[in-house]
């Protein structure tokens, strides 16, 4: 198993550690057990999670002699709402759960960002713990300390700071994991790739010619380097207020594609589209060179992401999806753009001219 910390200098407490390893459930029962971060523990999953791996968690943490119940809530994104999170504070209180008591977060990004915001609520702030069960979530949502629920009006747009005391990866739960979640995850992996390890892009793009997606020692290494990446953009910049930013790229116009399709696009098909427009804008904009361009959309596509918006969406409806955008500041949308592999930076506004246009190219 490997390990890696998460330093927050703003308070030693907040720092914790990142678990990697395959089959690594027996060993997070004593981990938590020695570390004393709660008296009890109520697991927080949904119902599809739940009938795959609710049991064999919970009796991994009841056989460290640790005092657990687990709760599940409705699958999908519909389910990250303020309902929901009233719903199990209910729930919460009726099992008698306290200051004493640590939720632990077993499932992908809804569940993570729902049990975050909840168990930084309830009782004005109790611990989580963070157990992904996708790929998306183990190479992003479940590090950070970001939680969210959405409203009509947008993704996250409620939501808060609140660090897990631990991030518990095993590799073991992809095996289970449905291709097109598998490809939900690599969004986020290319992404990192493009942001800070360009060299991840040939192994990807190797992994996917020879049909190696799913091996371990491929899943184990980019897992690790996208850990790495997030901790320590986390480590400099934990309220993401500035170059934490930079993990956004594709995030902008990918979020607006997302709601605008009723979530009937996933968030890593929708960031895989985020990440093409994010590069065309960069080119079109005279920071990036075309093959670069070319280069993240062969990798996106080699992975079998989309690399196109769907021409059912109309335009306009984007854009208005932008312009509530939680990181825009007044009327200024902030896009990240590349000045060429690995080297980010966060725009200053885009023309809206050039949105609508690159919107228009890429819905050809």
């Amino acid at each position: 198993m490997k390990t890696m910390k998460v330093n927050l200098d703003r308070m030693a407490a907040n720092s914790y550690t990142i678990h990697i390893g395959d089959g690594i459930m027996d060993r997070m029962g004593l981990i938590l057990a020695r570390s004393g971060v709660a008296q009890r523990y109520v697991i927080v999953t949904d119902d599809h999670v739940d009938a795959l791996h609710g049991g064999r968690v919970q009796a991994a943490l009841e056989k460290a002699d640790l005092i657990v119940d687990r709760i599940a809530v409705a699958p999908g994104e519909a389910a990250k709402d303020i309902r929901t999170v009233l719903a199990l504070a209910e729930k919460l209180t009726g099992l008698g759960a306290d200051r004493h008591t640590a939720l632990v977060a077993l499932g992908g990004g809804v569940v993570g960002d729902l049990t975050g915001f909840v168990a930084s609520i309830y009782m004005r702030g109790i611990p989580v713990i963070q157990v992904p069960t996708t790929l998306l979530a183990q190479v992003d949502s479940s590090i950070g300390g970001k939680t969210g629920v959405d409203i009509a009006a947008g993704k996250n747009l409620l939501g808060t700071f609140h660090q897990p005391k631990g991030v518990f990866i095993d590799i073991d739960f992809l095996r289970m994991l449905p291709e097109a979640q598998l490809r939900n995850g690599l969004a986020e992996v290319i992404k990192c790739a493009v942001i800070e390890s360009p060299e991840l892009l040939d192994d990807i793009e190797d992994a996917a010619a020879k049909g190696g997606l799913r091996e371990t020692a491929f899943l184990e290494r980019v897992i690790t380097t996208a850990c790495r990446i997030k901790k320590e953009l986390v480590e400099i910049d934990e309220r993401d207020r500035g170059l934490r930013r930079i993990l956004n790229f594709g995030h902008t116009l990918g979020h607006a594609v997302e709601a605008a399709s009723g979530y009937a696009l996933s968030h890593g098909e929708s960031v895989a589209i985020g990440m093409v427009a994010s590069a065309a804008i960069s080119e079109r904009m005279h920071y990036l060179p075309t093959e670069d361009r070319k280069r993240i959309e062969s990798v996106i596509r080699a992975v079998g992401l989309p690399d196109r918006i769907p021409g059912k969406l109309a335009p306009g409806e984007i854009m208005s999806r932008l312009a509530s955008d939680k990181k825009k500041e007044g009327e200024t949308i902030h896009f990240i753009l590349l000045k060429k592999l690995g080297l980010p930076f966060v725009n200053g506004g885009v023309p809206e001219g050039i949105v609508r246009e690159t919107i228009k190219r890429l819905q050809r």
